[in-house]
């Protein structure tokens, strides 16, 4: 995509102040998850948005199966976005598969970010010996046999149990976003992610990192966010909240602001 990348994935820039603050959104959502979060902290931040390749709002031309095989590919859509914008140091925040992204960037790009809040993050969804990653390999080929069996289906079943709170305008919100990318590319997206395995390189990490979990998520057993704080390279604190679900900026958003702005000052 080269120089056309802002308007690709529809790169946004808002607010005020001298430090960037960038929100990159997780499997299913687009930039729109973050728009109950932003109002706190546009005052203060030059916030920056975009749209991960795979999102429905992203023309799906510029998804590039051969391209975007793994995560380090959109390690390099970020990080052409942040050069793009002169941008030389920024604070990020990432959910879920982008928390990984922004981990691969740090250790690519130490210098450029001042600090990583990840939430719902999991550097392997994958059950393994003496490792508690949520899933058995077999439940995960049931979920991909679903997914091409009935999109529709799998959507209106996946939803709410991704939001998990009870709140039932995050669970509308977040099934119009999946409705909106192409059933294909879900897909492979998603065997990307549950087929990546990040364990062995957070020990590289040196930049401070924040861990936002849930008390209950279904995609990332808590246990997960001590196993990255024991094992990312360097300073790192993990924030319980005392809500439930893996997308708390929807079914949460106020509970959830304060603690991002609590690490952030940190």
């Amino acid at each position: 995509m080269g120089s056309h990348i802002l308007d690709a994935l529809n790169v946004r820039v808002e607010g005020q102040g001298d430090k960037f603050l960038v929100f990159a959104h997780g499997f299913g959502t687009d930039q729109s998850a973050w728009q109950r979060i932003l109002p706190f902290f546009t005052p203060y931040y030059r916030v920056i948005l975009f749209d991960l390749v795979c999102a429905g709002s992203v023309n799906p031309d510029y998804f590039n199966f051969r391209r975007y095989t793994n995560l380090e590919a959109y390690v390099d859509d970020l990080l052409n976005i942040l050069d793009t914008l002169g941008v030389d140091r920024c604070f990020y925040v990432g959910h879920s598969v982008s928390a990984m992204i922004g981990i691969l960037a740090s250790i690519r790009r130490p210098e450029l970010f001042t600090k990583l809040i990840m939430i719902g993050a999991s550097p392997r969804f994958l059950n393994d010996k003496d490792y508690h990653g949520g899933f058995e390999q077999e439940e995960i080929e049931s979920v991909f046999v679903a997914m091409e069996a009935n999109y529709e289906a799998w959507v209106k079943g996946f939803a709410p149990l991704a939001v998990g709170a009870d709140v039932p305008a995050a669970v509308r919100e977040f099934s119009r976003t999946l409705f909106n990318m192409r059933p294909d590319i879900t897909l492979f997206v998603s065997r990307t992610v549950f087929n990546s395995d990040l364990r062995g390189i957070l020990g590289l990490v040196k930049v401070p990192c924040c861990v936002i979990q849930t008390s209950k998520d279904v995609s990332v057993p808590a246990s997960v966010a001590k196993y990255l704080k024991n094992h990312l390279g360097g300073k790192a604190t993990v924030e319980m909240l005392r809500t439930e679900g893996h997308l708390p900026h929807l079914s949460a958003p106020a509970m959830l602001a304060p603690v991002i702005r609590r690490a952030l000052s940190r």
